[in-house]
């Protein structure tokens, strides 16, 4: 392929280098903020070889091009025209002053919680492993061994406050080493583990004629992430007011104790009452009307990728895998068959199309989907072609509806597909398979019968 030509093809296509504020990659798209969108030929483009398709997301206009080849389409661009490159992370803050209230909170759940995925993958594969040798009889549950991995499994979510504070402190301004000793104040060990508030409340001590209930805040999101962002906004207005000389002494430690105690008294007693309500809610949503329930997030699931929101559900699913009462996240399974359905959809469109290039694009876009990576399939294939999507929507819908039927949970966030079946507890292993199969079985089918119009 001739990077060159298709690198000059594409500043061509979107306006000219005049119409590029700047230009950024990622692993496989080039990532574009625009003077004016309407000089865009996003037909043009998408008709290009070594184009997989082009679409608008938070505020970025993203040319999927492809591992490797990405880069190689960058530095052609950035070698024969005056473009700035900025770095992911510049250009996602240029693009945010796009967005409006909603989104904007999406992308800051989203900047949150993607971070710490890694983490939270680990122990969920670990805690699904765990599962399996136990009930297959391979380990003895008793056994030093593990007893040993069972605590490495479950210490992200003990600590799940600290872990999510350091995060959440990058994206509100504060100090990250104040607001990771603030999520550990939340789960001091002299604090009543907030596992064991089912047996009542042990110790309340007495501040200032205030009744304060000696309970930590394990496995909780919403109450650190609220204090977090007190605190950030606390510990700014703190310098401005301390004299230079003394900034190093006084901001952290007023920053650290004023936010500490508004925490206990306001923000950890409420954050915990909207954390739980949303959990239990979902989780009492789940158990009433599953099946409708899981249809309704299967059918719609896909359509929330589009804007880019998906990402802000991380928060919801760390927050029902955290809470010891619920433990298990029942709302991956569904995402997951969606992203496979879109894989059916793309499969069928690789037999049905006569297009070469659709052919070349479709295949290999089915192919990652089953292991959870649907952006070529949605953007570069049956989005385009709108009936595609729609029958993906059903085979997701139709997945959704079925897991949820079966009682299908996993024990961690962000990893679906194939490389879900490591999340899943040994007995929902054969449901779960069941359920990829039948969402990309059904959004195969239902593209072949709805058909659409062929590129020429």
């Amino acid at each position: 392929m001739n990077y060159e030509k298709l690198g000059t093809d594409i500043v061509k296509l979107i306006g000219g280098q005049e119409n590029i504020q700047s230009i950024a990659h990622c692993a496989t798209r080039l990532r574009l903020i625009l003077n004016d969108d309407t000089k865009i030929d996003k037909a043009g483009l998408e008709a290009l070889d070594g184009v997989k398709g082009a679409f608008f997301n938070s505020g970025q206009f993203q040319i999927i091009i492809g591992q490797g080849a990405v880069n190689k389409v960058y530095d052609s661009i950035l070698n024969k025209n005056e473009i700035k490159a900025t770095s992911l992370s510049e250009q996602k803050k240029e693009a945010e002053k796009n967005l409006n209230w909603f989104q904007k909170f999406a992308r800051v759940l989203s900047n949150i919680f993607v971070p710490i995925i890694p983490v939270i993958v680990a122990s969920g594969l670990l805690m699904g492993t765990m599962g399996m040798l136990s009930n297959f009889h391979v380990v003895d549950s008793k056994s030093g061994i593990y007893i040993l991995l069972d605590m490495f499994s479950n210490a992200a979510f003990v600590f799940l406050p600290v872990i999510v504070a350091f995060s959440a402190a990058k994206e509100f301004g504060a100090n990250p080493y104040l607001a990771a000793a603030l999520g550990a104040i939340m789960i001091h060990p002299n604090l009543q583990n907030a596992w064991t508030m089912g047996e009542g409340i042990k110790n309340t001590i007495d501040v200032f004629g205030l009744k304060v209930a000696m309970v930590g805040y394990q496995g909780t999101v919403l109450p650190i992430l609220l204090a977090v962002l007190v605190m950030g906004f606390l510990e700014k207005r703190i310098r401005k007011i301390v004299p230079d000389a003394l900034d190093i002494l006084l901001t952290p430690f007023l920053t650290l104790i004023i936010s500490a105690i508004f925490t206990f008294f306001v923000i950890g007693p409420v954050g915990r009452l909207i954390g739980d309500g949303i959990s239990f809610g979902l989780q009492h949503l789940y158990n009433s009307v599953g099946v409708f329930a899981g249809i309704l997030f299967g059918g719609t699931y896909s359509a929330i990728v589009i804007t880019g929101m998906h990402h802000s559900f991380h928060a919801v699913e760390a927050g029902l895998l955290a809470n010891k009462a619920i433990g298990i996240n029942f709302l991956l399974p569904i995402w997951s068959m969606c992203n496979v359905a879109q894989g059916g959809a793309s499969l069928a469109v690789y037999f049905k199309t006569k297009n070469a290039k659709l052919k070349s694009v479709a295949a290999p876009a089915s192919f990652s989907c089953l292991l959870g990576i649907t952006e070529a399939a949605i953007f570069g294939v049956n989005l385009k072609l709108v009936k595609p999507f729609i029958a993906a929507a059903i085979g997701g819908a139709v997945g959704g509806g079925f897991v949820v039927f079966m009682k299908v949970g996993m024990t961690g966030i962000g990893v679906t597909g194939i490389p879900g079946l490591a999340l899943i507890p040994a007995h929902s292993m054969v449901a779960y398979i069941a359920g990829l199969l039948l969402a990309f079985g059904v959004a195969f089918a239902t593209t072949l019968v709805l058909g659409f119009k062929d590129e020429e």
